[in-house]
């Protein structure tokens, strides 16, 4: 059957054109139950010997939950114990077009079998679709068009000897829908009276997203935030000027601060101080808010306080702790400071933490206690208190009422025991986001057959270089292997030099559900004792891996150069190579300096260290930096996974070899695919950090009586290089670990949307990324690039597309920053894990902050940093004098300057479960009459200039 509608649209040009619409409308679509004798239905979804026991209906059920309870319950839903319900396709098209995060969720539900939960086409169906009426809005006639669903359902039923008790249940939050339901003899209940009802799981109340119907709000004289203004008041405010829109970035050390980062153009344009809880207005991490500028008088510094909000109460004196945020700044030193005035954009998630201990084990309502620091506390209700103390648990947000100081949400499920490697991984993946489930089957379907091998065919195609003294050069366990290279004696004289890398773009194609799925993980994510591949371990650790003495498809980047590392010419080819070598960095540095081994790897590897060196002596001399950030590596114990040792990592003349060849072959890549797709290339930059950034490292630089220039990547390298205190031989470490702190992130762009490609830390005109594409999916679709550009493969669409370009960019953006904070976060927790058997170590460090109120020290051996309070909760607080400018802090009579050297204990201060802490207190010097309060945690390290 056909409904078509009719109507006149008269287009820019004044031409009035008849558009006809057409939808299809069936009556062969099956309802979907195994009851059902009318459907003549090729399979069955909806089952009736599963059904649910609800003390509200005697019989046997199915569910039909409305678009609101599908968005705001699906934790509900997800939950095994609901199973036969009916998801309408009204409800699935109103989900889809406002929440595309619940709607991939209802749609993992309806795939899983054991949940028979089925999706019916009502909009096509005969006797289901209905027309919007006259005067009807479109939520209006999309309820109804759900009541008309269910009435149907219930009367198909009846018809069925099998099912002449089963009962169809409506589930709405909506008063006026349910009033419409029950009118038309519908069985309709709250999504709340429901649940509740369930005979089977009673704790499955704790999942229940509180609505706004639900929301006790608790009056309170002394907090009340202002109203959020309308979203209309807010948009209108916006276009003439008066508010500012931006992303919420709460402070992770001070949780009465936060910043907001004013979007102008879809990009970050200038930064809004917000200060205070009253200011602050409720706005979570992440938020899109809206912001309001205060008057100038009224601008502020950024606070140099450790504020880490420890303790639960509800009556604490928030003025006071106002108060010590306040700093006495020179004019200089003010920000834009503002207040939020409404929320655009709520970016909850759902929260990993733990349940403050509550002193009344029987109640129900509790605060929790969300792992990150910048995510406010939330009041959830739960009847597991008991069972739930000590365990890792999710939370979501429900809402946040303008009367009380946490938001309301409610208890998704429970991780694990907190302190669990597993339970600590499981938290640390999810908090930073990282897509870590197991491959589906569908990804899994277009993995090549196994045994596989190089066919004759395959040779036809590609450039022979099997005879080529290839090795790869790595970490040790390195079983990933991206990249391999060779150098040999041409006969006139130069060299050849190859960078042979993975070719992944052969296995992975163009838009299949591998493609999708690596394009979405999007970065490989290296925790210290596992390794969260971006594609299946099959090609990640064996087809497309490097490993030697066997063959493997290789994109090469192959050049002629003469000694003085001069590029005579370059090409491009897709090529099989066997490698004749996997050597660790030792393994190689060895090789090079063992005079009495001249095999021909060993002499391919002599000849690129010398290339390498001139390479790198030139980029220099170009204004490349070379700055420092501290590293450690664990010896997992290979029995008990726990850490046996800790040391920094050592570089050597083999990680610069093989990093300048890299950086060499994604130059040279760069260059030949902007040529060949100005307008699509994806390639990498790293902006100039604005002067305001380096503020902090002047500070540093003067209180030597050094001074530094930073009007050029070149200027900042020489000062670097001259930057020297005798007597102290890691100042110049600690001055480029600081240097490192001021850079801004390298990014992915698409070439046609942007103008500026500078890479600022390589001192290079334009970068790209192409020598990883087993761990980085940027670099998968450079080889597709570079592939077209070559004739060796064909296009498609979407690479050609410069917006679709820029999205997936941006989403690399985002994995690869979240990847990162992933990586730091587990360094931090095998640190605790090593130092929790170790006791009580004494160790020399350095100050690399100075707070109000504390500092800031990184012990080289370990890089390792941690924060010495000087303050008390139970005893009386010593003089503390902070002087901003240089910046020093004075405790009682003794100054603590940046770089002081000093000497510290260091122990894990377990009694914190969720919050363990790396607690470091004073050893030297000693300031009489001081009792330190230590509190420290390794604080995440800043990105370190991309390579």
């Amino acid at each position: 059957m056909l409904k078509s509608k009719t109507f006149v649209k008269k287009t820019r040009s004044g031409r009035v054109m008849k558009i006809v619409r057409e939808h299809y409308l069936r009556d062969d679509i099956w309802c979907g139950s195994a009851v059902c004798e009318i459907c003549k239905q090729e399979s069955t979804v909806l089952q009736r010997d599963s059904c649910m026991e609800s003390s509200l209906c005697s019989s046997a059920h199915y569910i039909i939950p409305d678009t609101n309870v599908v968005l705001h319950q699906i934790d509900i839903l997800e939950d095994p114990l609901i199973r036969n319900a009916i998801i309408l396709q009204t409800v699935l098209q109103e989900v889809r077009h406002r929440s595309p995060t619940v709607y991939k969720r209802i749609k993992d539900v309806i795939h899983n079998v054991d949940k028979h939960f089925y999706t019916f086409t009502n909009e096509h169906h005969r006797e289901t679709y209905i027309e919007q009426e006259q005067g009807e809005s479109a939520n209006d006639r999309n309820d109804r068009a759900i009541r008309v669903a269910a009435k149907w359902y219930s009367e198909h039923l009846k018809n069925a000897e099998k099912a002449k008790d089963l009962q169809v249940i409506l589930l709405t939050n909506d008063r006026a829908n349910k009033e419409k339901a029950v009118e038309i003899g519908l069985m309709s209940f709250k999504c709340e009276e429901y649940i509740k009802s369930l005979i089977a799981n009673p704790e499955l109340v704790d999942h229940l997203a509180l609505t706004s119907d639900d929301t006790n709000e608790v009056e309170s004289s002394k907090l009340i935030f202002p109203e959020h203004l309308p979203l209309s008041k807010v948009q209108a405010g916006i276009k003439s000027g008066t508010f500012l829109q931006g992303t919420f970035r709460a402070n992770r050390d001070n949780y009465l601060e936060a910043t907001v980062f004013i979007h102008v153009d879809g990009e970050e344009a200038s930064e809004v101080l917000i200060q205070g809880l009253v200011n602050l207005n409720r706005a979570v991490h992440q938020d899109v808010v809206a912001v309001e500028l205060l008057p100038r008088d009224q601008w502020v510094a950024p606070s140099s306080v450790v504020l880490l909000d420890e303790a639960p109460k509800e009556d604490e004196n928030e003025e006071e702790k106002e108060n010590l945020l306040k700093n006495k700044a020179n004019a200089s030193n003010l920000k834009p400071t503002g207040r939020v005035v409404g929320i655009i954009k709520r970016n909850w998630r759902p929260f990993c933490g733990m349940l403050s201990k509550s002193q009344i084990k029987e109640a129900t309502r509790h605060l929790f206690t969300p792992a990150d620091r910048r995510i406010p506390r939330i009041r959830i209700e739960t009847r597991q208190a008991s069972a739930l103390e000590g365990q890792r648990i999710i939370v979501a947000i429900d809402g946040w009422p303008k009367h009380s100081r946490y938001p309301n949400g409610h208890f998704v499920r429970s991780l694990g025991n907190a302190g669990d490697k597993e339970t600590e991984t499981e938290v640390l993946l999810l908090e930073h986001d990282v897509p870590h489930q197991a491959f589906s089957q569908a990804v899994l379907s277009f993995l090549p057959t196994m045994p596989w091998h190089i066919t004759e065919e395959d040779l036809k195609k590609r450039e022979d270089l099997r005879h080529l003294h290839v090795c790869s050069v790595d970490p040790p366990g390195c079983t990933d292997i991206d990249d391999a290279l060779h150098c040999l004696d041409l006969e006139n004289g130069n060299l050849e030099v190859g960078v042979h890398i993975a070719d992944v773009s052969h296995f992975i194609r163009p838009g299949n559900a591998m493609d999708l799925e690596s394009a979405n993980r999007g970065t490989t994510v290296y925790l210290c004792e596992k390794r969260i591949d971006m594609v299946p371990e099959l090609l990640s650790s064996n087809l497309c891996s490097l490993r030697s003495n066997v063959e493997r498809f290789a994109f090469s980047c192959i050049w002629e150069i003469n000694h003085e590392a001069e590029i005579i010419s370059t090409r491009f080819t897709k090529s099989v190579i066997n490698s004749k070598a996997s050597l660790t960095y030792a393994e190689a540095q060895m090789r090079i300096d063992d005079l009495s081994m001249n095999d021909e790897i060993t002499k391919s590897l002599r000849g690129l260290n010398a290339l390498a060196k001139i390479l790198k002596k030139r980029r220099i001399e170009k204004g490349a930096l070379t700055l420092s950030s501290p590293e450690v590596r664990f010896h997992i114990d290979s029995e008990t996974h726990d850490p046996i040792d800790l040391q920094t990592k050592e570089l050597m003349e083999t990680n610069s070899m093989v990093e300048e060849f890299m950086l060499l072959a994604n130059i040279s890549v760069a260059k030949k695919i902007y040529e060949e797709f100005p307008e699509c290339a994806m390639l990498r930059k790293h902006p100039a950090p604005p002067p305001s950034n380096y503020d902090i490292l002047f500070k540093a630089a003067k209180s030597k009586n050094l001074a530094l220039r930073t009007d050029s990547a070149k200027a900042l390298a020489d000062s670097l290089d001259a930057a020297h205190v005798e007597g102290f031989q890691y100042f110049n470490t600690l001055l480029r670990i600081l240097a490192t702190r001021c850079m801004m992130q390298a990014v992915y762009f698409c070439s046609g949307m942007d103008s500026d490609f500078h890479h600022y830390g390589l001192a290079s005109p334009i970068y790209t990324h192409f020598t990883s594409p087993i761990r980085r999916y940027a670099d998968i679709i450079v080889h597709r690039l570079l592939a077209v550009a070559i004739g060796a493969d064909s296009t498609y669409p979407d690479l050609m597309d410069k917006l679709k370009q820029a999205a997936l960019s941006n989403n690399l953006n985002y994995r690869h920053k979240m990847a990162q904070y992933a990586q730091r976060a587990s360094v931090a927790f095998h640190t605790q894990l090593f130092f929790k058997s170790r006791g009580i170590l004494n160790e020399e460090g350095f100050i690399l902050f100075v707070k109000k109120n504390a500092i800031v020290i990184l012990i080289p051996k370990f890089g390792l940093e941690g924060t010495v309070f000087f303050e008390n909760k139970d005893k009386p607080n010593p003089r503390l004098t902070f002087n901003e400018e240089e910046p020093a802090l004075t405790v009682e009579d003794y100054t603590f300057h940046m770089f002081d050297k000093v000497k510290v204990t260091i122990s894990l201060d377990s009694s914190n479960i969720q919050h363990q802490k790396i607690r470091m207190s004073l050893v030297e010097p000693v300031i009489p009459g001081v009792s330190v309060s230590p509190s420290s945690e390794p604080e995440a390290k800043k990105a370190k200039l991309d390579r």
